[in-house]
């Protein structure tokens, strides 16, 4: 009884509903394991029950084999042969097979519930098999024939629990923490804490770049251990792939009415095999996968009468375990982009109008994020654009991956425009940002003179580069270069695993070596952040290459690295989750959060306008940098060719220097013109300012709230001779 009920176990197919307190282990998929097997499977369920001790099964297949046969049993847990047992059929012991004794070249359907299993047989099953999350176990029987002893057929079925990482809850925290970083670094910024403003940015988008990495290994076609494939999931909301009812018809709607067929896996489960690719452990053959070279949308209903098994890996496997129809996945990673960019302009309207009216109503003080209520438009586009430097990787590889799959022309088309449009958007951004430093570069010999003393460059392309320090302006190049890459190999490499996976190993070493080295972010603690990140991302790379199976390892090796896998990127994940929830707390709820950071070494905060209570002589002569000197004209964006995309040459560049030298603008040592109080041109004619200044659209006030004086100023210079501020433009005095 103990050999047929193994055997009757090991060929099952689909899963059956379990209360998530009962002990069970299952199986959802009978595999071919041999080249031109003797025997396959349409339909395989079978669920083991230790508590009540029962073995259920329902078996449907066709069998090529006549004769006598013999069968081997074998139990592989974590890759390792934990039971080997031969059987034979035609064995009086063996009441349940004696149909079987001998095989016949039939249909076969095998339909029954075993109970009261003898307790000796229980005690041979490990008690990992009902508590371990993601069991990785696999029973394989190989048929021979009787007289030569030769293997006529091999199956095998991957057995699983109740168990999983993969957890809806794991996916909201996750989700929830990123997304409360962002928040964060939003309000800061608007209530003049600039500096913790960008450290709360970069470290939530970091961190989001993280979680979209985790989720770029769960689509690759490498066959994944369970726990890693689980773990992974829980971070496919990066990449939209989420379910979602009605999107879900609303995408099998569109598919249609633009001419694709859509696939019907999930509606077919209880007459069809579908598998997910996992770990091969030296089968007999490799899995052959989906047959992919036509498109998916007019092969789909010819893969389906032509085999009742389908093997689905990479995006597939991803967009089937979140409950996706594999023809709806591109849809709806990009219904949820849209959705994402819709609501945060809805959001950012709103807050808009939420704060001219508590100020009307007296209710906040009107001096209380001035600068986004009066430049909110330049806020909004810049919000923009870092919403789609968000959505990149997901809508870059979503496009790419599209364009192999081909589910309709209207999506198709879509796929094209999305792809052009937001490379062109974030390079025509990254060109825009290293022209501007190099003007900067060209007219002050520093940076960060034009990136951060502009109101409309900061919010609209600050993006881009207040995460690095001012000279390495230019990183945001190689960043978008690598994630763009690293989209290509997993979108467009979906049939080759391994190709993925080097192509993977090459990327990610070339983006730590290059952080390494350059580190270019903005201060120590956002380089060891995103060193780390860096590392484990590369790590994780090298254990994708291991899970290839390409060195040809043991199979208890890649068992035992998938949980290690699982392990250290859990314990990571949650080291990264509680710093930036706990930036973001202190950011939310200190009184002065720009306290917890340093001054960066690039005198950004020099230059920044939205700091009205600057008192140094540093923030006095960044003030004369800006244009708000005596005799200086009313800044105009049109006149500083940030908006433009006319380019200065270096004589003209050279004669407004002269020029300005000549008129008092600056002099050698950049003497300070006296600061002046908001509102002065109004108090010059007797008028009192009737709100808090703004620095959209006119002249900027002096970086000094107080009421100074040109003799004030030249005693404070006379008593500190040498100007730090100086210093970091470059000038050497």
């Amino acid at each position: 009884m103990l050999l047929s009920s193994l055997w009757k176990a090991s060929f099952l197919a689909a899963a059956l509903p379990f209360a998530s307190a009962e002990r069970v282990v299952s199986s959802t998929s009978l595999n071919p394991c041999l080249a031109n097997s003797g025997f396959s499977a349409s339909l395989f369920m079978v669920a083991l029950t230790p508590n009540n001790r029962t073995l259920s099964f329902d078996i449907e297949g066709v069998s090529t084999i006549s004769g006598k046969v013999n069968a081997e049993i074998e139990l592989i847990v974590y890759g390792y042969s934990a039971l080997t047992q031969e059987l034979d059929p035609c064995d009086a012991e063996n009441k349940d097979l004696i149909s079987l004794c001998p095989m016949t070249a039939s249909t076969i359907k095998l339909k029954s519930n075993l109970n009261d299993i003898s307790p000796e047989i229980m005690s041979k099953i490990p008690g990992i098999a009902y508590t371990v999350p993601d069991l990785d176990a696999t029973v394989r029987i190989r048929i021979r024939n009787a007289t030569s002893n030769d293997v006529i057929a091999c199956v095998e079925a991957e057995m699983s629990n109740s168990h999983s990482v993969d957890q809806k809850a794991v996916a909201w925290i996750t989700a929830v923490i990123a997304g409360l970083g962002l928040v964060a670094s939003a309000i800061t910024s608007g209530l003049g804490h600039s500096n913790t403003a960008a450290h709360v940015a970069a470290n939530a988008m970091s961190l989001f770049g993280y979680f979209q990495a985790q989720a770029f290994i769960g689509m690759t076609a490498v066959p994944l251990p369970p726990i890693v494939a689980a773990w992974t999931q829980n971070f496919q909301w990066s990449m939209g792939i989420i379910h979602v009812t009605f999107l879900q018809k609303m995408a099998t709607w569109y598919q249609r009415a633009t001419g694709g067929t859509p696939t019907t896996y999930l509606s077919t489960l209880s007459n069809m095999s579908i598998d997910v690719q996992k770990v091969k452990r030296g089968l007999e053959m490799p899995v052959r996968h989906l047959n992919r070279l036509m498109g998916r949308s007019n092969a789909a209903t010819t893969d389906l009468q032509e085999s009742s098994r389908v093997v689905l890996h990479g995006i597939d496997r991803v967009g089937f375990k979140a409950n996706i129809e594999t023809t709806n996945i591109f849809f709806t990673g990009y219904a949820f982009f849209i959705i994402f960019i819709v609501l945060v302009v809805i959001l950012v309207i709103a807050f808009k109008f939420m704060l001219e009216g508590l100020v009307k109503a007296g209710k906040m003080k009107s001096d209380k994020f001035v600068d986004f209520r009066n430049g909110w438009q330049t806020v909004l586009k810049g919000i923009m654009f870092r919403v789609i430097l968000i959505g990149f990787p997901q809508m870059m590889v979503l496009c790419l991956w599209e364009l192999t799959q081909r589910d309709s022309a209207g999506e198709v088309v879509l796929a094209i425009f999305t792809l052009v449009s937001m490379i062109s958007i974030l390079g025509w951004a990254a060109s825009k940002v290293i022209r501007i430093a190099q003007r900067s570069i060209t007219m002050h010999k520093n940076p960060a003179y034009i990136l951060y003393s502009d109101p409309v460059a900061l919010n609209k392309w600050g993006f881009l580069y207040v995460q690095f320090k001012a000279a390495a302006y230019y990183f945001i190049g190689p960043v978008l270069l690598h994630m763009l890459v690293k989209a290509m190999f997993v979108g467009l490499a979906q049939k080759n695993g391994t190709v993925q996976a080097v192509a993977l190993v090459l990327i990610e070493a070339g983006l730590l070596i290059a952080v390494a080295v350059l580190v270019p972010y903005m201060d120590k603690k956002t380089n060891g952040f995103n060193i780390a990140i860096a590392a484990v991302n590369f790590l994780s790379s090298i254990f994708l290459l291991m899970f290839t199976e390409v060195f040809n390892q043991p199979g208890i090796v890649t068992g035992v690295m998938g949980v290690v896998f699982f392990i250290y990127n859990a314990v990571f994940a949650l080291v990264l989750l509680l710093m930036v929830l706990v930036s973001s707390g202190f950011a939310l709820f200190t009184k002065n959060p720009d306290t917890r950071y340093q001054p960066m070494r690039d005198d950004r905060g020099s230059f920044i306008k939205s700091q009205t209570q600057l008192t140094t002589e540093l923030d006095a002569l960044g003030a004369t940098a800006r244009g708000e000197g005596k005799g200086t004209q009313p800044y105009n964006q049109s006149r500083s060719g940030l908006e433009d995309d006319d380019s200065m040459s270096q004589t003209s560049v050279e004669h407004q220097r002269q020029l300005a030298a000549k008129e008092g603008h600056y002099s050698e040592h950049y003497q300070p013109a006296p600061p002046r109080s908001p509102g002065f041109a109004n108090q010059a004619q007797g008028q009192v300012p009737s709100g808090p200044p703004s620095y959209y659209g006119r002249s900027s006030p002096a970086p000094s709230g107080r009421a100074g004086s040109l003799r004030n100023e030249q005693n404070f210079r006379a008593a500190n001779n040498s100007s730090p501020w100086q210093r970091g433009a470059g000038y050497d005095h």
